[in-house]
């Protein structure tokens, strides 16, 4: 299987497959495919779809199976980057709900619940977040740009509400309280950021939807 990003700020994912290659993605992604490959919609259990709901993504996939070479194209549902992360046994990774794009067959998807209660009731990035596990390549959308930093052990990286997109699973986060009253009162960002230690990788993006949607509706008049 090969595949290339292309586009900037509207990037598309085009996928070569070759006879007999499988690519998995959420209900509705897929753009546009050649003839010869052929789309199979499956549950997986009702296990599986209860996670994907909770997770932010669609009840159902899509399982596309080339029975001929030839592409297969998945657009980005938001202006932003497409990236692809690479998943091993021994290195899986967690990510922010509905980032998931596509996926190679050996790519489990799973729930990740906050192990912190902190976490669970302040943290920007949610309780529920998605667990990528297995052998494979999976691929992430991200809302607006990606900047990706690699965590020394002890080192920490300070985020604001929704701007994690991803990070290795051995690392750690945690909900801190912004400190002085003017800061919490003026400063314009909330009551908490969410701290991420490593060591490991983490991306983070420059637009998240929900900052984008807050700035459309101020600037939309109201009808007083």
């Amino acid at each position: 299987m090969k595949y290339e990003v292309k586009g900037d700020s509207l990037p598309v994912l085009s996928v070569q497959l070759d006879p007999g290659e499988e690519i998995i993605c959420q209900s509705g992604a897929m753009s546009w495919m050649d003839p010869g490959i052929e789309m199979k919609t499956e549950s997986g259990g009702l296990g599986k779809v209860f996670g994907r709901m909770v997770s932010g993504e669609s009840m159902f996939t899509n399982r596309y199976v080339a029975k001929a070479g030839g592409e297969i194209a998945f657009a980005s549902g938001f202006p932003g980057s497409i990236m692809a992360m690479e998943v091993t046994p021994d290195h899986p990774i967690i990510a922010q709900k509905g980032a998931f794009l596509a996926s190679t067959t050996g790519v489990e998807t799973s729930v990740y619940l906050q192990k912190k209660v902190g976490n669970m009731f302040f943290g920007g990035e949610g309780l529920i977040m998605q667990k990528f596990s297995g052998s494979g390549i999976v691929f992430l959308e991200v809302d607006g740009y990606a900047v990706e930093y690699n965590l020394e052990a002890g080192q920490s990286k300070t985020i604001d509400t929704g701007y994690l997109v991803m990070m290795d699973s051995t690392c750690n986060m945690e909900v801190v309280m912004i400190k002085g009253v003017k800061n919490v009162l003026f400063g314009g960002e909330g009551l908490f950021n969410t701290v991420v230690q490593g060591p490991g990788r983490i991306i983070v993006q420059s637009m998240p939807k929900e900052q984008l949607a807050a700035l459309i509706s101020s600037l939309i008049p109201s009808k007083n």
